[in-house]
């Protein structure tokens, strides 16, 4: 079976037109059927592991592992990033994306970096992991470079799992999914400290697609951790709904050039000032988020938010993003958005 579609996909190879008019036919038919992986991972959950009961997620260390983990803890925070909607798994880090994780981590050596939570997979599995479908975004994926844009398949992907974080039939599910891997790559990282005097820090830097699922999952890494949330928007694109009432604060960073951020907050009425009482208004209203320019930064590329390239002060763009991150409050306990 595996044979006949490697075949399929090299005659595709041979004709961009028939493979942009398979690949559309697919698509669709993915899209309809995207939400069938979230339920399934929700039928295979523990009432447990969804936090429907009152015990924390299994992944979590009971009371008395803490008393031994809390004599050597040393981190008692942890970045999580997550990534955009371009990308094939949770660890295809860009090497400006590995530089800004590796050089936080340097200023604020009590903090362990999560970079390996892919948000576009309810069980944290790369677009290679997927039984069925996973020769052809392999396809997709080394596609990328060549004539036919590859990326492109990809990118649409990712955003019905962004539609679906957001949906309200399906994206409790979904988010809760994602809090899972979450809290379960923090604690492969760093052994999680429950017992401690003070919450853990927890900030969530997302780009692009991530941020609203970094919005989303916030409810239930509230709920299920003793922990200050703060989540950092670069360039991100997301509603005004979820996560607004449990993150203590949330930041916004765009740049002078980036045309995409622009979209969630002129196609989510929720973003829009006039409605005052939706979660977004009632968190920016109470100084619990705050937005600002990041740089003269692009959404993605050289010049973007994690590029390699100088800007005209000589500066590459991702050291301009590292400054600009390492100004917020959130690396203080118990700061405002302000």
């Amino acid at each position: 079976m595996l044979k006949l579609i490697l075949r399929i996909l090299g005659w595709l190879r041979g004709g961009s037109l028939n493979l942009l008019l398979v690949a559309g036919a697919i698509l669709i038919v993915w899209g309809i059927l995207s939400p069938v992986g979230t339920i399934v991972w929700w039928l295979g959950q523990s009432a447990e592991s969804l936090g429907l009961k009152k015990n924390p997620p299994a992944i979590l260390p009971n009371s008395s592992d803490n008393i031994e983990t809390g004599k050597s803890a040393r981190i008692n925070c942890y970045i999580i990033f997550l990534t955009g909607v371009g990308d094939f798994s949770g660890d295809e880090l860009t090497p400006g994306e590995e530089l800004f994780l590796d050089r936080l981590v340097e200023s604020h050596p009590q903090c362990a970096a999560v970079g390996d939570v892919f948000p576009y997979s309810v069980s944290n599995k790369s677009l290679g992991g997927e039984r069925f479908l996973a020769p052809f975004w392999r396809f997709a994926e080394r596609a990328k470079s060549g004539p036919i844009a590859g990326d492109i398949l990809i990118k649409i992907r990712n955003l019905w799992r962004f539609a679906i974080s957001l949906d309200y039939r399906y994206g409790q599910a979904y988010n809760q999914g994602i809090a899972n891997a979450i809290i379960e790559r923090m604690d492969a990282k760093s052994p999680i400290e429950l017992a401690g005097e003070k919450p853990l820090k927890v900030i969530l830097i997302g780009t692009s697609g991530g941020v609203q699922v970094a919005l989303g999952a916030t409810h239930y890494l509230k709920e299920w951790l003793n922990a200050e949330i703060s989540v950092v928007s670069i360039g991100g694109v997301f509603s005004g709904e979820n996560g607004f009432a449990d993150a203590d604060r949330v930041y916004h960073l765009r740049g002078d050039r980036d045309a995409i951020e622009d979209i969630g907050g002129i196609v989510f009425p929720s973003r829009w000032y006039v409605f005052a009482t939706s979660p977004f208004n009632r968190a920016r209203l109470a100084g619990r988020y705050g937005e600002g320019v990041s740089g003269p930064h692009k959404h993605d590329g050289d010049d973007g938010y994690f590029g390699q390239n100088q800007a005209t002060n000589g500066q590459k763009y991702v050291n301009i993003m590292l400054e600009r991150v390492n100004q917020l409050p959130v690396w203080h306990q118990g700061k405002s958005a302000n």
